[in-house]
C-alpha cells in the first residue's frame, strides 16, 4: 500500500467525513460562529488602529467558502459588506478605496465560488473529498489484473494539461480462469475535466462488459450503451485486445481508433496492425467491427495508443505514427523503459490527453 490509500479506505474516509458533516457540524452554528468572529473583527479593526487590518475579513471568507454551503456564504457575506459600510463610517479616515475595492472583489468572487459548487453538489469540505474519490475510482477501473509469467502490461495516462480528469481511460479483465487476458483502450470525445465526467461513467460501465460476454460482444455492448445516453458530444474511439495467455495469439478489433503496433523481438521489427474497420462509438446504430488475429512471441509487445500520442497540429498521423516506433524501438528493444518512457520520449502535446499500454511477454 505504501503512501496510496486503498479504494476502500478512502470510500471510508468520505464516508466518515460526511458523517461528520451532516452531524456534529451544524451549518447554522458554524454560520453564526463565522458571522461572531467577523463581528469580533470589525470592533478590532476600528478600536486597535493599524494592528488589525480590514484584510482579516477575507480570511473569515476563505474560511466560510471552505465550511459553508451557499445559504450561509450569503449570509457570511451580507453581513460582512454591511460591516464595511459601517466600519466606513465610523473610521473613515482610515480605509481607503483601494481596501473596499478588494473586500468588494473578493466577496463576489467567493459568492460565485459557492454556487457553482452548489450546482455541483459539493457542498461544504467533503465536496473536495467526492472529487479525490471520484477520480481514483476512474484510476482504479484500469487496474491490470495479476497476471502469470511470462506476462506483463505496463501503462500510462496522462491527462491534458495535468488535469486531474482525462478523457482516455483503460479497463482490463481476465477471463477463463485467468487464461485470457482483455484490454480495452478508449478516448472519449473532448478533453480533460469536459470528457471527465463522461470518462467515469463509461469506464465503470466498458469495466463491467468487458469479460462478461464473449470478446466479439464487447464492442457492439458498449456502441449500444453510448448511444442510449444521448449525449450532445456522445462518441468515442476504443480498441479491444483479448490475448490468450497459454499460446500468445491475440484477437483485436478497433472502433475508429489508432491502430496497434507490434514489436518483434526476434528481427526488432514494428509492425503496424491494421485494425481500423469500424467508426467510433456512438456513430451507427449497428456496429459491425472486422476483427485482426496474429501471435505474441517471446520477447515480443504489442502496442495501444490514443491519438493523443500521435496527433501533432499541421502533421500527418502516419508522421506522428512513425514518431511513435522510433520512440517505442529506442525504448523497448534496449530494455530502457516501459510506457512512461516511451510516453516521455514521443514529446507529444501537452493539449490532449494521452494514453499508451504495453503488452509484454517477456522471454522464457
Amino acid at each position: 500500500m505504501g503512501s496510496h490509500w486503498s479504494a476502500a479506505s478512502r470510500a471510508r474516509a468520505l464516508a466518515s467525513a460526511t458523517r461528520l458533516w451532516r452531524g456534529s457540524l451544524s451549518q447554522p452554528l458554524l454560520t453564526w460562529a463565522l458571522v461572531l468572529l467577523t463581528v469580533v473583527a470589525s470592533v478590532a479593526v476600528v478600536t486597535t488602529g493599524n494592528w488589525v487590518p480590514v484584510s482579516v475579513l477575507i480570511l473569515i471568507e476563505l474560511l466560510g467558502a471552505f465550511l459553508l454551503r451557499l445559504r450561509g456564504m450569503v449570509v457570511l457575506c451580507s453581513v460582512i459588506a454591511a460591516e464595511c459600510v459601517g466600519m466606513v463610517v465610523a473610521r473613515s479616515e482610515a480605509f481607503n478605496p483601494g481596501e473596499m475595492l478588494v473586500q468588494g472583489v473578493s466577496i463576489v468572487a467567493l459568492l460565485a465560488f459557492a454556487f457553482h459548487r452548489e450546482q455541483l453538489g459539493l457542498q461544504g469540505a467533503p465536496g473536495g473529498l467526492m472529487l479525490v474519490d471520484l477520480r481514483d475510482r476512474l484510476a482504479a477501473h484500469g487496474r491490470i489484473p495479476r497476471l502469470p509469467a511470462p506476462w506483463r502490461v505496463d501503462s500510462a495516462l496522462r491527462a491534458a494539461y495535468a488535469e486531474a480528469f482525462s478523457g482516455d481511460f483503460v479497463v482490463a479483465s481476465t477471463a477463463e480462469r485467468g487464461t485470457l487476458l482483455e484490454v480495452a483502450v478508449v478516448d472519449v470525445s473532448g478533453k480533460g475535466q469536459a470528457a471527465g465526467v463522461r470518462s467515469l461513467l463509461l469506464s465503470g460501465s466498458f469495466g463491467g462488459l468487458l469479460g462478461a460476454m464473449p470478446p466479439e460482444e464487447f464492442l457492439p455492448a458498449a456502441n449500444d450503451y453510448l448511444l442510449a445516453q444521448d449525449w450532445d458530444e456522445g462518441f468515442a474511439t476504443a480498441i479491444h485486445v483479448s490475448v490468450d495467455l497459454s499460446t500468445g495469439e491475440y484477437w483485436i478489433v478497433s472502433a475508429g481508433h489508432p491502430p496497434a503496433v507490434q514489436l518483434h523481438a526476434g528481427s526488432g521489427r514494428l509492425d503496424i496492425i491494421d485494425s481500423i474497420g469500424a467508426p467510433a462509438l456512438g456513430v451507427v446504430s449497428d456496429l459491425r467491427c472486422v476483427p485482426v488475429t496474429g501471435r505474441l512471441l517471446p520477447g515480443d509487445t504489442l502496442m495501444l495508443y490514443t491519438d493523443g500520442v500521435i496527433e501533432v497540429p499541421g502533421h500527418d498521423v502516419e508522421m506522428g505514427i512513425d514518431r511513435l516506433m522510433g520512440a517505442a524501438e529506442r525504448m523497448l528493444s534496449t530494455g530502457r523503459g516501459g510506457a512512461e518512457a516511451v510516453l516521455a520520449a514521443v514529446r507529444a502535446s501537452e493539449g490532449d490527453d494521452r494514453a499508451l499500454v504495453l503488452v509484454h511477454r517477456d522471454q522464457s
